[in-house]
This record gives structure tokens, sequence and C-alpha cells, in this order.
């Protein structure tokens, strides 16, 4: 069988099972004994296993499979979960990553087999002969005698079920109960449950299902299920059909005890043309078990089938085309206004009655994209605890991760992007931002560490935050290494703010680490972390308190497609300014200009503001005579603000943003270019470089 068309499928569905295991097996640690843990990581080292075995991926099979055969014995108590134990996992873990990685480059698993992580799965299986034993377990498919083995006898009837079997038992029908055991070998058992499950339905009506036919289709089940029966046919032809479904080990039955359910008809409630069972067990069957039943000549409509997870994976070139579909509506939309001024006014009104109805449908139409493009930051973040728990054994520091606000939502390029530079900032606090357990001690802080990392939506921004409780950043320290570097005078750092200190260490190789770890030192790759936001159009801002800790603000627009933008005019050419970096737009006199150092300002409400005149630096001359008022810009960067001089202002619009590439990548004050109604293309101004 050819399966390289459902590879993609295997791709993303493996790394939500390894995402899945790292988080269970975390909690896991911190719980040794919750069964569910358990229960939940068994049944995803199952479903990952099922999955290589069907792909060809033998030596990922076979390191599942011993990590499942691990979680099978915990899961019946004969193996307590220790910290070696947990060491290995993740080391099996990150094994799962190398395969899943060289299958994404190749296609192909690669040649390592990991025999040293399955002999410490195998030892581990060793050594339980030396645990101590446990309680056995109430439920097991290996139960030695047929009573055990009846387990749809314990399954618990609401009232409702109750009045739908006794209806049953005066229609003459069968009432019966059923047990149906999976073979432990099974790699799809929820496909294997949905068979059964048509088979009965062929010979009457399930009336209940335990667990409910939700939990039997995503697999939250172990290797049975028990189902309550109404049938006109033999309990013998109904085991026989159950047992005909292949990989099913056994189905156990019989009838169920009357007394357990009958309950006498109300006077009434019975007429010549009562409903049939199924009818009766409509609402009992949404509320019991959610199996849809069978329509078998009945006068109502059965419930549905429960609704299943709708999302549905979309590849992001699919959702490129789109876009740019979008992108191409909203230029014509611009093209019917520049239109609509050169019309003659007797067609004006239905022309814009079409132009209002263009614009409504484009604006949906870009909505609607926008928000299949939108995806949580979860799965960027997920990854985190795991990566905090390892550097917390590797530097020897008792440290905690706290995290919210991982449903915020971003555009999926951000999202993409945005990992590295998380983790770097992660990093940093992690091994510089942290003080050890006697230095915390001495302050009279916990021993461990906090570390946050906070998610939140600011109007059309995305702002993430990450924090610790350390011990701040050491300006003096900077300062010190920045004169040492030739970065700075020392007439230079004396006339500094702090805020200016600290964004040295920005610059590319900068660190005030006294020795280079593999870890990171403050500095290492904080570079790399502001190139790689800026280039998604956001900006970075530091706050440092020493001894109390420090914060890292990533502030990220929502989309990086179409945006709102300020047109404006400098020279003969047309700009556009984004408007979510725009304060205000001012009225200036030349006479309110100042000079600071040889540096223009102006005062405007308690501030001092430098001001940027725009036909200087994009080198065209301006239309505006030097005694006339000048139309300023306010722009803002986290705490920074500037004045853009303009010529004149055209208004705001909606504006597709279209990448110049590797053309003038050099030139960092221009983010892109627009095409405007009438054809004209406007460079889109990048106001964080200005400033």
């Amino acid at each position: 069988m050819d399966v390289s068309q459902y590879l993609e499928i295997f791709i993303d569905e493996t790394k939500e099972h390894l995402q899945n295991l790292n988080t269970q097996i975390l909690e896991l640690e911190q719980d040794p004994n919750n069964e569910n843990t358990v229960n939940e990581i068994f049944r995803a080292a199952h479903s990952l296993k099922g999955m290589a075995g069907t792909m060809g991926y033998k030596r990922m099979q076979a390191l599942t499979h011993d990590m499942e055969n691990v979680f099978s014995e915990v899961r019946n108590g004969n193996i307590k979960v220790k910290a070696g134990m947990i060491d290995i996992l993740f080391q099996c873990l990150d094994a799962l990553d190398e395969y899943l990685n060289n299958i994404q480059s190749s296609a192909d698993e690669g040649t390592n087999d990991n025999e040293p992580l399955i002999k410490s799965l195998k030892a581990i299986l060793d050594d339980k002969s030396e645990e101590p034993a446990a309680p056995a377990k109430k439920e097991t498919k290996k139960a030695e005698t047929a009573s055990d083995k009846d387990l749809w006898r314990s399954v618990k009837l609401t009232d409702t079920a109750k009045r739908v079997l006794s209806e049953a038992t005066r229609q003459g029908k069968n009432v019966f109960g059923t047990t149906v055991y999976v073979s432990e070998s099974c790699i799809l058992k929820a496909a294997r449950a949905f068979l059964v499950f048509k088979a009965v339905e062929e010979l009457g009506e399930i009336i209940v299902s335990e667990p409910s036919a939700q939990d039997v289709e995503d697999e939250k089940f172990d290797l049975h299920f028990s189902l309550i029966v109404v049938s006109d046919a033999s309990l013998e032809k109904l085991i026989a059909a159950i047992k005909n479904v292949s990989e099913i080990e056994d189905a156990v039955g019989g009838a169920l005890d009357k007394d357990s359910y009958y309950v006498e008809a109300e006077a009434g409630a019975q007429s010549s043309d009562s409903a049939s069972v199924q009818d009766a067990a409509v609402s009992n069957v949404s509320a019991d078990s959610s199996v849809d039943a069978k329509q078998k000549d009945t006068k109502k409509t059965a419930v549905s089938k429960p609704v299943v997870n709708r999302t549905v994976r979309v590849d992001i070139e699919k959702l490129d085309v789109l876009m740019n579909l979008v992108s191409e509506l909203i230029i014509a939309k611009n093209s019917l206004e520049s239109a609509a001024t050169v019309t003659e006014t007797a067609m004006s009104a239905a022309f814009n009655e079409h132009l209002e109805y263009l614009e409504s449908v484009t604006t949906n139409l870009h909505e609607s994209v926008m928000k299949v493009r939108m995806v949580p930051i979860e799965s960027v973040v997920n990854k985190f605890p795991r990566m905090i728990r390892d550097l917390s054994k590797k530097l020897n520091k008792k440290m905690e991760l706290y995290m919210s606000g991982e449903e915020t939502e971003l555009d999926r390029t951000v999202v993409d992007e945005i990992g590295d530079p998380l983790m770097h900032l992660l990093r940093n606090s992690a091994d510089h931002g942290l003080e050890s357990a006697e230095i915390r001690r001495q302050r009279g802080k916990s021993e461990t560490g906090s570390i946050y990392l906070d998610a939140y939506q600011d109007g059309n921004n995305v702002v993430i935050e990450v924090r610790d409780d350390g011990n701040g950043i050491d300006v003096e320290a900077v300062k010190k290494k920045a004169i040492e570097r030739g970065t700075i005078t020392a007439e230079q750092a004396e006339n500094m703010a702090d805020k200016d200190i600290i964004n040295l260490l920005f610059l590319p190789s900068f660190s005030t680490a006294k020795q280079v770890s593999d870890v990171s030192g403050r500095g290492v790759g904080l570079d790399v972390v502001k190139s790689k936001i800026e280039a998604l159009s956001g900006e970075v801002e530091v706050k440092t308190k020493l001894g109390e800790g420090s914060t890292f603000i990533i502030r990220l627009p929502l989309t990086l497609a179409i945006i709102q933008a300020l047109m404006v005019i400098v020279g003969n050419e047309k700009y556009a300014i984004s408007l979510g970096s725009i304060q205000t737009i001012e009225d200036i006199s030349p006479s309110d200009i100042k000079l600071v150092q040889t540096k223009e300002v102006i005062h405007l409400r308690g501030s001092v503001i430098p001001i940027v005149r725009l036909n200087e630096v994009l080198d065209c001359e301006t239309t505006k005579k030097p005694d006339e008022n000048m139309v300023v810009v306010i722009v803002k960067k986290g705490d920074k603000l500037a004045g853009l001089v303009v010529d004149e202002l055209m208004g705001q619009q909606e504006i597709v943003i279209k990448s110049l590439g590797k053309y003038i990548n050099k030139c960092k004050i221009i983010s892109g270019a627009t095409i405007l109604g009438d054809g004209e293309v406007a460079l889109i101004l990048d106001a964080n470089a200005l400033i």
C-alpha cells in the first residue's frame, strides 16, 4: 500500500501526540499516582505505535511499543513511577522527535535504533518484580470467571433509560446487556467499536453505552465497553454478530434483570398509535449514550451523531492564495474609489451603492480569511514547560514556569516565527536572570525561582511578556562592558539613560556573562530576538529592577497582510504609515522647533519629542515653504515618541502589504509597498526603524 499520501497527516498527528506526551509526563512527574494521566499517556503511546506501524516506520514503532509496555505495567499497578524513569521517558520523546525530523526532511526515519533507550525501558520492566504488589484492578479483560466479565451488569441506568426499557418490554422486545472485549493488539480500537455498533444496530437499538459513544469514538476506553440493547433477535445472534467483527477477542451478555429497570406505565401514557421504542429512546440516547439510533419506520427523527472535532487542517499555501485573492479584491475596491471621483454626478449614487457593497464583501472576506489564519500561540508555548524542567536539572536551580493566555491568537505566519525568540528569552531568564538558591535565600526570596510567560491582546496587537523574579539587569555592569568593548565612550556613558544602556544588550554578540555557557548569557541571542521580532513588524521593550527581576515585552501585530494606514505625501511621492504606530497628528509652527544637542525637537504637552524631516530621510524636495506651518505625525515605539514631518495628509486607507523581498533589504525604513487605486505604488514607512 502506498502510504506517502498520508505522510502530512502522519507528521501533524505525531507532533500532536508528542506534545501531549510531553505535557502528560510532566504532570506525571508532579503527581505519579494520577490514573487519568497514566491512561492518557498509554493511549497516546498506543496511537503513536499504531500510526508508525501503518506507515512502515519500524524503529519508531519498536520504541513506542516498549514505552506502551511500561505504561501498561504502570497502569496495572505493577510498576511505580520513579524520577529515573521520567528521565528515560523524556529521552524517548527526544528520540521520537529525532525520528520525526528525519521523516519530515526525507520521509525516512533514519538508521538510529536507539538500542540503549530500548534496553533502559526493558530494564524498567525487569525491575517490576522488586516493586511492592499493587492491588488488583477491579475491571480486567483477563478476569477468570464469567461473572467478572459481565461488566454490563453494573451499567448504571437513568430513570429515562428505565422508562425506555420498560416500554420495550411491554412491546415484547428483548432487553440484553453485553460487554465487548477488543483484542490487545488492536491498533484502531475506535474503528472496531464503530463496526460493533453498526453490527448491533442491524439487529436492534442501542439504548445505553458505557463509556459513552463519544468517548468510545475518541478512544477514551481501555479494551472493553458495555452496551444495553433492545432487540427482536436472540442473544446468540447478537453475540455472534459482535464476534464476527475482526479484532474482537470476546463478547459476553445476557438478558437484563427486569427488576433492575421495569417501571409501570403511567395512566394515559400509552395510546394506540404510541411511538416505537426508538421514539421513546431519543431523549435518553442523547443524555445517556450519544449513540444515534437507526431510523426504522419511525415517525420522529432520532438524535443525530455527536458532534466531533470540527477543525480542518489547511495547507498554509492554500490560505496564502486565498489571501492574495482578498488582496486583489481590495485593490479593485480602491480602483473603484479612484474612478468614483471622475464619474458623472448622475451615475454617482448607483456607483456608490455598488462600491459600498463591494466594500462590505471585501471586509467580510478579509475577516473570514484572517480568522482561518489565526491560531492560538499554545502550539508554540506548550513545549516550554519541558524545556524549563530540563534547564532546572542542567543548571541545578529550582525554577517554575507559569503561563497564561495560551489561547491568545496570532496570524499563523507570526506564530511560526516567534518560537525561537521566546525560547531565547526564557533560557536567558533561567540561566542569567534567576540567582542560585543560596543567593535567593540571602535576599529573602523563595529558593524556587519564578518565570512567567503571559500573552494577551491589546487593540490590534498581541503582547507577550517574559518576566522573572531574579537578579534583574545590572546597568552598571552593562555600561562597564560597553566601554570595555569600545561600543560607547566613558563620556557618552555618563549622559546615557538606563534604558539606552539596557538596549545595548540587543547589539550582536553583546553579553555580560562572566563565562559563556551552552545555555545562554544575558545578551546571547538577544540580537536574534530583536531582529526576528522587528522582521515581524513588532518591537521589544525591557523593564528591569536590580535585585527584583526583569520583564521583556514583545508587541506584535495581529496580522502581517492587510493593515489600516495613514496615507501621506512627501514631495511628490505618496507613503503609508501604519495606523497602529500613530499617536496624534499635530500642526506645528516653525517657531516651535527647538534645538537640543543640535537635534530638532518640539515641546508637546509636557514631552520633548525629536522630529524627523521625512523629505531629508527620503531625499525628495519638500513642497512646503520654510515659514509655513508643518504637518507632524507623532509616532510611538514602546515609550519613545518621534514626530515625522510630512507635506500633506491624504487620509486613512486599508492597504495590502506587498513584500519587496530581498531587493531593498538594506533599506530598513521601508517595510514594504502597496498598490493604490490608480495603480501607483506607495512605499510603507517603518516607524520603528525611523525612531
